[in-house]
């Protein structure tokens, strides 16, 4: 596994300038979800947010079998993960999971949330409700424990107590610098994963924990346009993110709202 780079106090300060960013440019998302909006409208306000603070898209053009076109992952009901924006429009009871990132003064930020599209399904709004749950786990226990299996493990167990199934092709990253570092950060616990990729939990630690839950089973499949990932079974899935750095005053969340 690379070599772990923890952050200084100095350098945690100067990601949350880039956090703060992609907290503005979701609540310029936020702000457009509803019926009728389409998903390239949503990606074009948070590239606007973007421009107006001179920050750099971690997504667009990112490589790929063809770049990624837009600043935004925008994926909708079954799509899981890395839907292109375009002219879909949303329409009531749709789930939309915006995911965005960027960069300032050298530094990432980057970040998740699914969102309803006016009135849900009771099921939909549990997926919400349960994977936003499984975020604020990882936040609450990652002072406690000592190695990210640890937090994992209860990840997890939370979202199939729910009778959700937690997605495993895709996981969490360090961040800093560039948008993956080391270490890989699942949001599951695997025999393999503890001995092999699991890390101590120590002050300087910055990740980008990012459950992603599907209401039925876990498996997923990229589609034919080499970028949308969707549930195998059609099932909705949704998606939460925040850039977490572990200080000695315990967890600052570098992606959440001024405070």
């Amino acid at each position: 596994m690379p070599p772990i780079t923890l952050k200084s106090a100095r350098e945690i300060a100067l990601m949350r300038k880039a956090g703060l960013v992609v907290w503005e440019a979701h609540q310029a998302a936020a702000a457009l979800v509803k019926p009728g909006v389409t998903t390239a409208e949503i990606d074009a306000a948070i590239e606007n947010v973007f421009a107006q603070h001179e920050a750099i898209s971690l997504f667009k053009g990112y490589p790929g079998e063809i770049p990624f076109p837009a600043v935004t992952c925008v994926s909708v009901n079954e799509e899981v993960v890395h839907g292109m924006p375009g002219s879909r429009q949303l329409v009531e009871g749709d789930i939309v999971s915006l995911d965005t990132g960027c960069k300032v003064g050298g530094w990432c930020g980057d970040a998740a949330v699914t969102h309803p599209v006016g009135t849900v399904s009771p099921q939909a709004a549990k997926l919400l409700e349960v994977t936003q749950g499984a975020l604020q786990i990882a936040i609450e226990q990652l002072p406690k424990k000592r190695r990210w299996s640890e937090v994992a493990l209860e990840m997890q167990e939370y979202v199939e107590a729910a009778d959700f199934s937690v997605v495993t092709e895709f996981v969490g990253h360090g961040i800093g610098r560039e948008m993956h570092e080391a270490p890989q950060v699942p949001n599951y616990y695997s025999k393999r994963f503890a001995k092999d990729g699991d890390f101590p939990i120590r002050t300087g630690l910055v990740l980008a924990v990012e459950p992603m839950v599907n209401a039925g089973k876990r498996e997923a499949k990229i589609t034919k346009d080499h970028w949308t990932v969707v549930t195998c079974d059609g099932s909705l899935s949704a998606h939460f993110e925040h850039t977490l750095a572990l200080t000695s005053d315990g967890v600052e969340i570098l992606t959440g709202p001024p405070t």
